[in-house]
């Protein structure tokens, strides 16, 4: 079966290269990063949590987190910084009237749209997709795009 002096192997044969780095594609981890959360990798539902850096949480996913501190269970690196409810500030997210998600059932003989978003921002109207930065207001917990909160230019919520 080969090197029984009947062939003469080649040097690409013998040789390996540097293994080719495996590139992540940028879409699917925007999606990935609005439509799941950080800490059980489910499906975000509401109520969402979000913390300091910006990470969005299912907010039972967070309280399970903060009450299970038994020593076998390793500590998530997406929750280190998370120390108590206080924490985290819980969102109002408006609707995206568009969006048909979870009202349909999935069969799998349709085309998911992964760019097209549950929420959006009230105020501008632009999608909750990870193509625009949004903000929230600590104090109240609403939810804006960037560009909105240039606009209104105050730190005073809309509502």
């Amino acid at each position: 079966m080969g090197c029984d002096g009947g062939t003469i192997p080649k040097r690409h044969e013998l040789v390996k290269g540097p293994r080719k780095v495996e590139k992540v594609d940028k879409n699917a981890e925007l999606v990935a990063r609005w439509n799941y959360c950080a800490l059980s990798q489910e499906k975000l539902r509401r109520p969402i949590v979000a913390c300091e850096l910006g990470r969005l949480y299912n907010k039972d996913a967070v309280i399970e987190f903060l009450l299970d501190k038994s020593a076998d269970k390793t500590p998530m690196e997406a929750a280190l910084h998370i120390k108590s409810i206080k924490n985290v500030t819980e969102l109002n997210l408006a609707d995206n009237p568009a969006w048909t998600g979870d009202k349909e059932s999935i069969k799998g003989d349709k085309y998911d749209d992964i760019q097209s978003a549950r929420f959006i921002c009230p105020v501008v109207g632009l999608e909750m997709n990870g193509r625009h930065r949004f903000c929230f207001l600590r104090n109240c917990g609403c939810v804006f795009s960037e560009r909105a909160l240039k606009e209104i230019k105050s730190e005073v919520c809309h509502k």
